[in-house]
């Protein structure tokens, strides 16, 4: 037998320690933007039911994470023995406990504190924090970590968490993951309530814990709503989702006063959001539906019910009203029939606020809520970065940036992106944070070869094919960051050009325009313009937008609506620079979204924001997003290999993907201007249109 030669032994028993003992360091990062997140810091605060401005909320939660959607546990010191812990009678007595969702640590997820029990907020609480032992079996765990999925809308029933995941992939495209589970909480054992390939959200549990009641399209599932989903009522066992049915058509956000009686919402046929009462017969083996009434009138907004079995004529709501700005908890009194008692909960608290998803205490005595809790509350600034739980952290590193259309400078040194308007650049660990440009601007791309150039356009967003919309470099000056930048105009006729990017190179810049009546992709020279050379790359009567040259110069990405022209469904398509190979990348479905393509350092993959999963939750119970369903993916550029990279029910968008790595830890906002709770409630539900079009005559 031919013996291996010996002075080869030591470098392959080197290479054989460092491929399996070794860990493998990430090389690159990807950076995107989720609308208003950075600013929300969410805390659970909670109030006794008849609030006086004199009386200030008890803040539950610890002040620095997003901390939202809490459920108050009917037996709190019940749970101290599912996780083996023992106290004296005398201290398990005088415990309050909350159930919330967290998003500490880079990942949803969800959490139970324990506190002692004190009606009076300004006495100092210990909080005992204990993480829920949640374990999704069907999730892959690496190196023991949890998955990473969103988590939502927690309740307990008994010894089991009822809960929302996205964890497992739904099998479709544009179909959502949200699906309700039951975690045995002494053994972490965890049950799919919801049927394959249909989406739940908003799971409640009857007082009994027999019956769930959720909001679900069923098999329809979601086909693109953004304000109200079109989701139906059903009821199913909470033991194992069984005798699930159908029980309100047309409704939202349930929760039980009683075993036969349901609270949801709906936006009424008078474009009013009221909330709505069923009375169901649950004695059989499956629910029926008696009746339906309407609890609030038109006139404002009333949503997100919640109703306590210890005080069931007292519903909370969340509100819009003209007499305010923002979204307040109120209490309807339904006793003795009286349905226009309205008692304000928290706006004679904190009037400037938004408060969201109200929930009662076991014995209706006080009610919680989560708000913003702005800087006066304590906790840490915004975050510049803030550093996510990656899917591949063997690759790439992932954050979430307070800004749009971020970019990195070709030596991972700078962030550009912009403020709509401003364009801001910014050192990657967050210092010399400092706006280049003043107008209204998207997005940024850094010049491969000339230092400090940064391409971008001016001119309104969103905007027809004839808008004044101009490509610019701005040139920063190297020595000296207070000095003006150099700005120059790279387009003419301002026919809505947008979206540069350049060659790697650094001879060319592709961007999209409208100069044809239609929003095609041109190349034109990166230094003088459109002056010195341009030439038409697409051509056809549909929109291809959103370009991103990839860094081997081979191929430039884009998002078109090419299969059908003016629906708003978009795909992904790579085409060569001198217009050959044009192919399909991605696509979501019929009537899908698919945008914002940016090449992996190595050309070989994209990453790209998209509908590809539908939506997580329903949308009114977050601030404002246009688009819920954008989530942050990855796919091979022959189309394989789809990656989910976030799991929330925001909007996530305008990814990038820097061949640098960026340690996994957040960075703080420095600029100075920034400040907390800057976020806008649903724009769908101001109230302001609405007066102008009844005093005009145009609605109801």
């Amino acid at each position: 037998m031919k013996k291996f030669p010996s002075v080869l032994l030591i470098p392959f028993l080197l290479f054989t320690f460092f491929i399996f003992f070794v860990p493998i360091r990430a090389t690159s990062s990807i950076v995107f933007t989720t609308l208003g997140r950075s600013l929300y810091c969410f805390d659970i605060f909670a109030t006794l039911i008849s609030p006086s401005s004199s009386q200030a909320e008890l803040q539950l939660t610890d002040g620095v994470s997003v901390n939202y959607n809490g459920f108050f546990p009917s037996s709190p010191s019940s749970l101290l023995s599912l996780f083996n812990l023992s106290s004296s009678s005398s201290r398990t007595n005088n415990i309050e406990g909350l159930i919330y969702v967290t998003e500490r640590s880079g990942y949803s997820t969800i959490y139970l504190d324990i506190y002692p029990s004190s009606s009076s907020p300004s006495n100092r609480r210990e909080t005992l924090e204990l993480r829920t032992r949640l374990h999704f079996a069907l999730l892959p765990e690496y190196d023991g970590l949890p998955s990473v999925s969103m988590k939502d809308r927690p309740s307990l029933s008994g010894d089991r968490l009822i809960f929302v995941s996205t964890h497992e992939p739904s099998y479709s495209p544009r179909q959502s993951w949200a699906a309700v589970y039951s975690t045995h909480l002494p053994t972490g054992s965890t049950t799919r309530l919801t049927p394959d390939d249909i989406a739940d959200f908003s799971p409640a549990v009857s007082p009994s814990g027999r019956w769930t009641a959720v909001a679900s399209s069923g098999e329809r599932g979601w086909t693109g709503e953004v304000q109200e989903l079109n989701t139906d009522i059903y009821v199913f066992k909470t033991s194992d989702g069984s005798a699930r049915t159908l029980v309100v058509e047309h409704g939202g956000w349930p929760c039980w006063a009683d075993d036969s009686t349901i609270y949801f919402h709906r936006k009424s046929s008078d474009e009013w959001w009221s909330v709505y009462r069923g009375a169901l017969s649950t004695h059989g083996d499956a629910p029926l539906l008696i009746s339906i009434e309407r609890i609030t009138p038109p006139g404002f907004h009333a949503f997100t019910p919640a109703v306590s079995a210890a005080a069931p004529d007292l519903i909370a709501v969340a509100t819009r009203r003209a007499s305010s700005q923002f979204r307040h908890i109120e209490l309807i009194d339904l006793r003795d029939g009286n349905i226009n008692a309205y008692i304000e909960v928290t706006r004679v608290i904190t009037p400037n606020a938004h408060h969201f998803n109200p929930f009662f205490s076991p014995d209706a005595r006080r009610i919680g809520y989560h708000r913003c809790r702005g800087s006066r509350n304590g906790g840490n600034p915004p975050l510049l970065l803030e550093n996510l739980k990656s899917l591949k952290p063997e690759t790439f590193s992932l954050f979430r940036i307070d800004g749009s259309f971020p970019s990195f400078s070709p030596d991972g040194r700078q962030i550009a992106y912009v403020n709509l308007p401003g364009v801001y650049v910014v050192n990657s660990d967050g210092s010399n944070p400092r706006e280049v440009y003043n107008g209204n601007a998207f997005p940024t791309a850094w010049d491969w070869k000339r230092k400090g150039v940064i391409y971008t356009s001016n001119g309104p967003e969103f905007a027809q094919e004839s808008t004044g919309v101009d490509i610019i470099s701005i040139t920063l000056n190297e020595d000296d960051d207070k000095a003006e930048p150099l700005i120059k105009k790279l387009t003419s006729a301002g026919k809505n050009n947008a979206f540069p990017s350049p060659s790697p190179d650094g001879k060319w810049v592709v961007f999209r325009s409208g100069r044809s009546g239609y929003k095609n992709l041109y190349v034109m020279d990166a230094v003088e313009g459109e002056s010195a050379g341009i030439y038409q790359l697409t051509e056809g009567p549909w929109s291809d937008t959103m370009c991103n040259w990839s860094p081997d110069g081979d191929w430039i990405a884009f998002a078109s609506d090419r299969d059908n022209p003016g629906s708003g469904s978009f795909s992904i398509y790579m085409i060569h620079p001198n217009g050959t190979g044009l192919r399909k990348v991605v696509h979501s479905g019929n009537g899908g979204r698919t945008n914002h393509p940016w090449f992996s350092p190595d050309s070989a993959s994209l990453v790209f924001t998209s509908d590809y999963a539908g939506v997580s939750a329903e949308p009114i119970s977050n601030p404002h997003h246009y688009q819920p369903y954008g989530e942050i993916f990855t796919v091979k550029i022959d189309g394989s290999e789809i990656k989910r990279l976030t799991h929330n029910s925001f909007e996530d968008g305008t990814p990038t993907w820097t061949p640098f790595f960026l340690e996994p830890t957040d960075v703080v906002e420095s600029l100075q201007s920034v400040a907390h709770c800057r976020f806008d409630d649903c724009h769908w539900l101001s109230l302001q249109n609405r007066i102008k079009n009844v005093l005009n005559g145009t609605g109801c």
